[in-house]
């Protein structure tokens, strides 16, 4: 799933975009398939926990991620060399650690489905985050969009029921509040910095497992479950779902637009849902459901916005 930058902020510290008719298509593409991968993902990390408790797992997956990424900066021949550490730790204190660990938490009693819409506010975080630390204030449509999320995150959450799992629920929601306030952080950091987009995240994930693993030596947990399904899992989320989607994404914020970069994650967790759905009968009630609907619409406005906002520069 993505890392270190929400949408917008990513897409402006990529390299100069390239509109060309070959490239176009196979941009569409690759979103596409990073939309399946990520949006599976949270399928595969719900399952997981059959296996291993979420620290356990949660560790496993993102040390042979940053393995892989670094892996991958070989292959590339960037620059191994970490810049700004103490800025890089806290961005893997907040990124890795804060946002997977809580999400995998949040999966041992909450569905995938609702977890990913739940992870999924992190645009909102991010807006509400950066009127008081970066004096970026909510514009127009942005009110709108908040707004609208928060009507989708109270039908979700439904704090009226007392039958609901709202321990995990909270957990869901702290894990976007962390991955936005990564991005915060990410911000900040490289205006101060110039850094490679790949290689802090690979920084950013390893030292993010250092402290989950740390975690998960001092949480007590059942014994791993070594087996087929628990080794799948880990190479689909870190090989799939670390290292061949940020390739995927790099491909993508160097050759799309932001608007249409934005508007295509969308589908992620929609794919989450409906994974959850087919897979392992998750079936959203009808709260639930238009919660999320009201969430994916304030999603759709904050990206219309940002593409506005664009346009305007």
């Amino acid at each position: 799933m993505p890392s270190v930058d929400n949408i917008g902020f990513a897409a402006r510290c990529r390299i100069p975009l390239s509109h060309s008719s070959s490239r176009v298509p196979r941009a569409i593409i690759a979103l596409a398939l990073l939309s399946l991968i990520w949006g599976y993902n949270w399928v595969v990390m719900k399952l997981a926990g059959n296996y291993a408790g979420p620290f356990d797992f949660a560790a496993l997956r993102t040390v042979f991620g940053a393995l892989a990424l670094f892996a991958v900066l070989r292959w590339r021949r960037q620059p191994m060399r970490v810049v700004a550490p103490g800025w890089t730790l806290l961005l893997g204190l907040l990124q890795t650690a804060g946002f997977t660990g809580l999400s995998q938490w949040a999966l041992v009693s909450g569905g995938a489905g609702k977890t990913a819409v739940l992870a999924y506010t992190m645009p909102f975080w991010i807006l509400l985050l950066a009127w008081p630390l970066l004096g970026e204030r909510l514009r127009g449509w942005q009110w709108l969009a908040v707004a609208t999320a928060f009507v989708g995150l109270m039908l979700i959450v439904e704090p009226w029921n007392s039958q609901g799992s709202l321990a995990s629920e909270m957990l869901a929601v702290a894990s976007g509040l962390a991955w936005g306030a990564s991005a915060i952080v990410a911000k900040k950091m490289r205006m101060r910095h110039q850094v490679d987009l790949l290689s802090l995240t690979a920084w950013q994930m390893l030292f993010g497992a250092i402290a989950l693993v740390i975690v998960a030596m001092m949480v007590p947990s059942p014994p791993l479950i070594v087996g087929g399904y628990l080794i799948w899992a880990v190479v689909y989320t870190s090989i799939l779902g670390t290292a061949l989607a940020w390739l995927l994404w790099l491909y993508v914020l160097d050759t799309l637009p932001a608007g249409v970069a934005g508007v295509g994650t969308l589908a992620i967790p929609a794919v989450g849902v409906l994974a959850a759905w087919m897979q392992i009968g998750e079936r959203p009630n009808a709260a639930e459901l238009s919660g999320m609907l009201a969430i994916a619409l304030g999603l759709a406005l904050l990206a219309a916005a940002s593409q506005r906002q664009e346009r305007g520069n």
